[in-house]
């Protein structure tokens, strides 16, 4: 139980960070290609409040918590009109691209301070690294602002892919309506309307069927990921060893 309370209490600010700037990051790229409708509904801001949905942020990653299911959710939306955009096609790929792309350059960030505060030759970059619980020193000392850095690279490697997938309403749906010929977007387009209702099937079947299928398709990337991003990290820690 302290073991999981102490996890939570490096998680839930790294996943609060990684959430917010992830949809600030969508809203910025929507006004840098013409869309000022974020900017205008006051939501170009990194106040968390501004992007906490009830049930997205708080209900569904408690529940699934709590079930011991791969823990997921979503914040409120930045609002982003497609027709104020000057290329609506490609501009909604860019701005669905860049909330996982914001996430990455987070983890980036992460992985060079960590770099810069471990010692070297801790081979974080090895296998299996995504399962570390908590870094403790030789002392027996919990390295808290380590552990909070691990978390922080593993929460936004984790949620800027699985954005990735192309399911509806994620944004990897949209890069995928962007790259499908003419002929078949309307058709793809019309699944974006049933978004939600495809979000809370995805959720269901998380309850009813089990998780494996989540984690069979996520993890392998995620843990690939973690191992290149502390890779980094070790790499840094030896430069300035």
């Amino acid at each position: 139980m302290t073991q999981t309370l102490s996890i939570a209490l490096v998680l839930i600010p790294a996943i609060v960070i990684a959430i917010v700037f992830h949809e600030v990051a969508h809203g910025y790229a929507a006004r840098l290609l013409g869309d000022m409708t974020a900017s205008e509904r006051g939501r170009l801001t990194l106040n968390p409040l501004a992007h906490v949905d009830p049930v997205g942020t708080l209900l569904v990653p408690g529940g699934l918590a709590l079930l011991g299911a791969p823990v997921f959710g979503w914040a409120k939306p930045v609002p982003v009109n497609r027709w104020r955009l000057r290329n609506p096609r490609f501009g909604m790929m860019a701005v669905a691209a860049a909330g996982p792309g914001s996430n990455f350059v987070l983890a980036a960030i992460g992985a060079v301070l960590l770099g810069l505060i471990m010692p070297a030759g801790l081979g974080f970059g090895g296998p299996g690294a995504e399962g570390l619980a908590l870094l403790v020193d030789r002392a027996g000392e919990t390295r808290w602002l380590e552990t909070g850095l691990f978390y922080f690279i593993l929460v936004n490697l984790f949620l800027g892919l699985f954005n990735l997938l192309p399911i509806p309403p994620f944004d990897g749906s949209h890069i995928v309506g962007g790259l499908l010929p003419e002929r078949l977007r309307a058709g793809w387009e019309r699944l974006q309307r049933i978004g939600m209702v495809l979000l809370l099937g995805l959720i269901a079947s998380t309850w009813i069927f089990g998780s494996n299928w989540l984690a069979a398709i996520l993890m392998p990337p995620v843990s690939l990921a973690m191992s290149l991003y502390l890779a980094l990290a070790d790499w840094i820690a030896a430069l300035i060893a």
